[in-house]
């Protein structure tokens, strides 16, 4: 099936709802039996029956909603005056480096390869200790280490 927009649809927008299931077969059967298309029903009972614009038609509005069957808890809406506006909440807490690292966090720290970091390692040069097959390196101890500015000549 193909849509094609014709020039009735330029003060249209799209809409697309989750119904329960009795009201969704509850419409179609409308739709059938006046032999009218959904968006026109849905279309029609907006007209006649949603007033947002006064306090007895929100007030309405509520009490249907209260009375919704298999209606979900209220869904708040925000709509900024400034696009710039961002609502939600995010925060961000970077992980945190342990005092301990192996060679692979080690090679992150100081942003090089790991086979680097093992070299130095095994010549002495970087501060580490092996235990059994495996190396170990404090964090404070690299950092001083880099900031003395020995290179690795």
């Amino acid at each position: 099936m193909s849509y094609r927009r014709t020039s009735s649809d330029a003060d249209t927008a799209a809409l697309f709802v989750r119904l329960p299931a009795a009201q969704a077969r509850k419409l179609d059967r409308a739709a059938h039996a006046v032999g009218a298309a959904k968006k026109d029903l849905v279309a029609g009972l907006l007209a006649r029956y949603v007033d947002p614009d006064t306090d007895d038609g929100l007030d309405a509005l509520r009490r249907l909603h209260d009375e919704a069957p298999g209606g979900l808890p209220r869904r708040i809406v925000i709509e900024p005056d400034e696009p710039a506006l961002v609502v939600g909440h995010h925060s961000f807490r970077p992980a945190e480096i342990p005092e301990v690292l192996t060679p692979a966090q080690a090679a992150a720290l100081l942003q090089v390869d790991e086979d680097a970091v093992l070299a130095l390692a095994e010549e002495g040069r970087l501060p580490g200790r092996r235990i059994g097959d495996e190396w170990r390196f404090g964090r404070a101890a690299l950092v001083a280490w880099l900031s003395e500015g020995t290179s690795e000549r």
